[in-house]
């Protein structure tokens, strides 16, 4: 599949043109393909540049979201219509940062995962489900260029353009597998997805695990922190300032001077080699109390289970998980968040069901998984 059916329509970049847009949305009617295109790893953060929309009696509309920035007027024209979209967690945070806020959901990958395909990137659920292949020589591309090439704009039309038929297909499948309910259940909890929040981001940092001086930890935190708001400054990704790895090495590196810093990353200005041995000498002064400790909130959570007991019990309830999700062709980490296994081998005492439940597993997880890891608890020492 080379080219859009019915052509590549023009960006839309102004107040009116989105006007005519959000009018014509409004007059159609059914499920809404959206996509999205950011330039990760090249611009900061993970805002959306463009935004592609499809409704089967409207078409195909290209937004320019950086340029028109708030796009919370479509929400009133889609209404409580489905948001058809491939990977939401993925898309989602972008369009919510434009004001985009779905009524209903349904994800293309997750649906495949659900239905055990082993394959679920866009290409290979088009080529399965269609019979049509998607290029994705784009998908990496710097998306804040402006203008956006043919071909860019060629490839992000495409994309919206196979959604709703792959849509009726998956969901026609997971009716035949007995899985629309789970489909359902998942999509529903996806209304209200956010990305996950940091308290201390800088511990992310690759590399940063080796560490095992405080104070190189600490340094690791000033830089991090000073590159960051350079990235931000510039619009750039932090990488494109410094690389992980290089931090953590600058940490460790002794330096005294800026000018050490340059010697050793010629890549950095003299600007910013200044602000970077700023950070570093500020952690390198910091009193033994004012140290980071070495794990987030200074202590790992406590378990009445030893270490040795503890990592045994993770292994046994995924292994339990393992055989579970390959009888059932559903992958272990969509069966049950892997964190959530992890977290209740820590528990000495529970209602398996109960904990899960409280603890977010949607309804069809609890029945599946609850009675599995029971049993697999039964097997194994009590506290």
């Amino acid at each position: 599949m080379e080219t859009p059916a019915n052509g590549v329509p023009d960006v839309v970049d102004t107040p009116e043109g989105l006007s005519s847009s959000v009018a014509s949305l409004t007059a159609a009617g059914g499920p809404i393909a959206i996509d999205a295109e950011r330039a990760s790893g090249i611009r900061y953060g993970q805002r959306a540049f463009l935004i592609q929309l499809r409704r089967e009696d409207a078409g195909t509309f290209l937004l320019d979201s950086e340029t028109l920035g708030d796009l919370s007027d479509l929400n009133p024209a889609f209404g409580s219509d489905e948001w058809v979209i491939h990977s939401v967690t993925q898309d989602l945070p972008c369009l919510q940062e434009r004001g985009m806020r779905p009524a209903a959901l349904f994800d293309t990958e997750l649906a495949a995962r659900l239905l055990g395909w082993e394959k679920f990137g866009l290409a290979a659920v088009a080529e399965r489900t269609l019979g049509v292949r998607l290029a994705k020589e784009h998908s990496a591309a710097d998306w804040s260029t402006r203008p956006l090439p043919k071909a860019w704009l060629n490839y992000a039309a495409l994309d919206v353009e196979v959604l709703l038929p792959i849509r009726d297909i998956l969901h026609q499948a997971l009716l035949d597998a007995n899985r629309w309910e789970y489909a359902q259940q998942e999509f529903t909890h996806l209304l209200d997805f956010e990305p996950k929040h940091f308290d201390e981001p800088w511990r992310r940092t690759h590399g940063l695990s080796k560490l095992r001086s405080r104070r190189d930890i600490a340094r690791v935190r000033e830089l991090w922190q000073a590159r960051d708001a350079m990235a931000f400054e510039s619009d750039i990704a932090p990488s494109k300032v410094l690389r992980d790895r290089d931090l953590v090495a600058l940490a460790q590196s002794g330096v005294k001077s800026s000018d050490d810093i340059m010697t050793k990353w010629r890549r950095l200005s003299r600007a910013e080699a200044a602000r970077l041995f700023r950070a570093y000498r500020k952690a390198s002064r910091l009193t033994a109390e004012e140290l980071p400790p070495k794990q987030a909130g200074g202590r790992e959570r406590r378990s009445p289970f030893s270490h040795t007991d503890l990592k045994d019990r993770v292994a046994a309830l995924k292994s339990a998980m393992a055989e579970l999700s390959e009888s059932l062709t559903i992958p272990h980490d969509v069966l049950l968040q892997p964190a959530l296994v992890k977290s209740l081998a820590a528990q000495p005492v529970v209602d398996v069901a109960d904990y899960l439940a409280e603890a977010g597993a949607r309804p069809w997880q609890v029945e599946l998984s609850a009675p599995v890891l029971e049993k697999s608890l039964a097997t194994l020492p009590r506290a």
